[in-house]
């Protein structure tokens, strides 16, 4: 029998389950690895086998968060560890819903998965355009700014998928077929985020300058590095009120949409309402990048 201060969820141990790790709505190591039971199968499918960066707060969100980006000492054995290379030290992978509750033991608030996949972790097999508001603005300025992006990727063959961050913004993840490096993933990617900031300059950007951001929408397509990676889709964020970054149907894409909505309480019950998963289709999907934007 597990002491007090132990217990097993997925049949992994999970020491000092109680410990509050979101003391604004009391949620629990507990909770939180019980969430992973919930959202696992949809997850997975765009985490799993993938190079991670994690946020950790071992002590709850409002004490100290820190990123680790490798495996380092004591990986625990329902992890994995991948080398890559041009990187001294090897990542950290999960390869199932037992690897998402290890993250929780090690007080992990965020997932940032790579853009491509363990046995080819040079060559990407999605791109990602963050849009980030500067002050001033409402939701639904970033949600006409995604309507925008989209149309602009529709304009030249490519299917994007939509998803909460989290936080303000909203990323727009496009799968591609595994021809590219990540040198020339970030190139299409500034190419086309630049597209729409020449033709309305008044409302977008791409330089990450807050002093000329006020009013405007930037354009981030950095995401697409190794060492710059995007929230994965279903991750809470180590902010106030647990939100969940949530992958959306773009017939979702209102003004009235709140991405606050969207947290660690709410997500499991839009999960069991939702008769299809709106990123059903994207794990097969391979696009090919057009050489002129």
């Amino acid at each position: 029998m597990a002491a007090r201060d132990e217990t097993e969820v997925a049949g992994v141990r999970l020491t000092s389950p109680d410990k509050v790790l979101y003391p604004e709505q009391g949620i629990t190591k507990r909770d939180l690895a019980n969430y992973m039971v919930t959202v696992a199968d949809w997850m997975l499918p765009h985490v799993a086998k993938r190079p991670i960066t994690l946020v950790r707060c071992p002590t709850g969100r409002q004490k100290k968060c820190f990123y680790q980006r490798h495996a380092g000492s004591g990986v625990p054995s329902e992890l994995g560890e991948i080398p890559v290379p041009g990187f001294a030290e090897p990542y950290l992978f999960v390869r199932d819903l037992r690897g998402l509750v290890a993250l929780v033991q090690m007080g992990v608030l965020e997932i940032h998965p790579w853009g491509a996949r363990n046995d080819n972790p040079e060559r990407p097999d999605r791109l990602v355009f963050d849009l980030d508001p500067g002050e001033g603005l409402a939701f639904s300025d970033v949600a006409a700014a995604a309507r925008d992006v989209r149309a602009m990727l529709e304009s030249i063959k490519l299917t994007s998928f939509l998803k909460t961050t989290g936080g303000k913004g909203l990323h727009l993840v496009v799968p591609i077929v595994r021809r590219y490096d990540w040198r020339d993933v970030k190139a299409f990617a500034k190419r086309a985020a630049e597209k729409l900031a020449k033709e309305q300059p008044e409302r977008y950007l791409i330089r990450m300058s807050k002093a000329e951001r006020r009013g405007r929408i930037l354009i981030d397509y950095l995401r697409n590095d190794p060492t710059s990676t995007a929230i994965a889709p279903y991750s809470t964020r180590s902010r106030e009120g647990a939100p969940v970054a949530t992958p959306l149907a773009w017939e979702e894409l209102t003004n009235k949409l709140d991405p606050k909505a969207f947290n660690e309480k709410t997500v499991p019950g839009r999960l069991k309402a939702l008769k299809a998963d709106p990123w059903k289709d994207m794990p097969a999907m391979k696009q090919p990048l057009p050489s002129k934007v």
